[in-house]
Order: C-alpha cells, then structure tokens, then sequence
C-alpha cells in the first residue's frame, strides 16, 4: 500500500512540475493542475496517516 502510495505522489508531482513547462495557461490546464495537487495532497496525508509512531 505504501509502495503504490509513494508512486503516486512520485508521478503526480512530476505531472504537476511538467504541466507547468510544456502547456500554456488555459481551462485545461488549470484543471490538471489542480488534479494533481490534490492527489498529491491526498496522497501525502495518507502517507502520514499510516505513518508508524515513534518509539520512545
């Protein structure tokens, strides 16, 4: 589970840096952006969640 989390956070971040370098600013892109920001969010917070506890 965690293995295919942090590929998704992987590639939605590429995605994210490459929208920005090959498309211009449009509805479609705009839109894309925010897709990917989100699965990015969406993906580090579950990340987080399934984090382990420190040790003490």
């Amino acid at each position: 589970m965690k293995a295919l989390l942090w590929i998704v956070l992987c590639a939605a971040i590429a995605a994210n840096v490459s929208l920005n370098f090959f498309m211009d600013d449009s509805g479609l892109h705009i839109a894309l952006s925010v897709v990917s920001g989100v699965v990015v969010l969406a993906s580090g917070a579950r990340l987080w969640m399934l984090r382990r506890p420190a040790e003490s």
